[in-house]
């Protein structure tokens, strides 16, 4: 079994999968939020008349929707339950978390290696990741973008799907048949899951609309999913389930908090000696709580000083070592 590897970084875990040497699957954890698996202890804040939904409160303070109430639960009272699906911010909205009553024993889903753990994966804790590999990573997932022979990829999220469109000059056989294995690493490599739209090239042979088919069918044979085949206009939909939002959500629609956990990342693993100096855009600065600025001098034992740039990029944000 392939062994995932963890970092534990300032105000998120971070987990990789290799392959050759290569990302070949993330995953993406802000602390202190709920996360499927976990079962613990809740409120029943509020119930829908003559419904077996409601909302649970749980102990950190976070709100998930309830499904499958007892008829006996009243609200106000204590409900163990297990989350089935973390909550998910969408453009315009945020949905919360899902769970379901559960009298299993209680199970702690609140780092990313006990949330692999559960989901019977293999992992390992390291102080760093190798250099480069998570940076290029996150700045794929933060423009929505995947450069490959001949074309680009764009990611696009939706309140429906996460649709991805091709773009490029080749022919639009080769283009589509080139995008296949693209398409099939950015998947795990982006954590995507739920519903995905891919708009290939429109291929009016059947038959070649029947190999791309066959090949995404190839590509993807180790991921759980269902697929439509290809229609006329080259669509072609996915479905897998859903239990966390992907990379792209988790920072496009937070972005400058998501450069904020960033910046502390690059600080955190600066060899040189010195103060800590973060240079980064307002907004950015806005991110940087007391609680992380606190855990960076503790990890690293060095003082910390910030410099806005309103004139920066978000995800420009760079630290280094100054004088004392």
């Amino acid at each position: 079994m392939a062994e995932w590897i963890v970092e534990h970084g300032i105000g998120e875990d971070r987990a990789i999968l290799l392959h050759g040497g290569q990302i070949v699957a993330a995953r993406l954890y802000c602390h202190g939020t709920l996360a499927a698996g976990h079962v613990a202890e809740a409120t029943l804040s509020s119930r829908t008349a003559g419904s077996k939904r409601g909302t649970v409160r749980f102990p950190g303070g976070e709100e998930a929707l309830i499904s499958g109430l007892p008829a006996s639960s009243r609200e106000g009272a204590a409900i163990r339950c297990r989350i089935g699906r973390a909550a998910i911010a969408e453009r315009g909205r945020y949905k919360l978390a899902q769970a379901v009553p559960d009298d299993a024993g209680l199970q702690d889903a609140s780092s990313l290696e006990s949330q692999l753990q559960i989901s019977g994966h293999s992992a390992k804790v390291v102080r760093s990741f190798p250099e480069g590999d998570w940076e290029e990573l996150w700045l794929e997932a933060w423009q929505g973008e995947v450069e490959f022979s001949g074309g680009t990829l764009v990611f696009d999220n939706t309140a429906a799907m996460t649709l991805i469109d091709i773009d490029g000059d080749d022919d639009a056989r080769e283009l589509a048949a080139n995008a296949v294995t693209p398409i099939a690493r950015a998947i795990g490599r982006f954590d995507l899951s739920g519903s995905i739209g891919i708009d290939f090239p429109t291929l009016p042979v059947k038959a070649e609309r029947k190999a791309i088919d066959a090949a995404i069918a190839a590509s993807l044979d180790h991921w759980p999913h269902e697929r439509t085949a290809m229609n006329g206009f080259g669509f072609v939909q996915l479905v897998a389930r859903c239990e966390r939002p992907s990379l792209l959500q988790q920072i496009q629609y937070a972005r400058p908090a998501a450069a904020a956990r960033l910046l502390l990342r690059k600080a955190e693993h600066i060899a040189e000696t010195g103060a800590l100096l973060l240079t980064c855009h307002p907004a950015v600065s806005a991110h940087l709580n007391a609680t992380w600025l606190a855990e960076l001098t503790k990890r690293t034992g060095r003082g910390v000083r910030i410099e806005t740039k309103p004139d920066i990029a978000l995800e420009a944000g760079f630290a280094q070592a100054v004088p004392l």
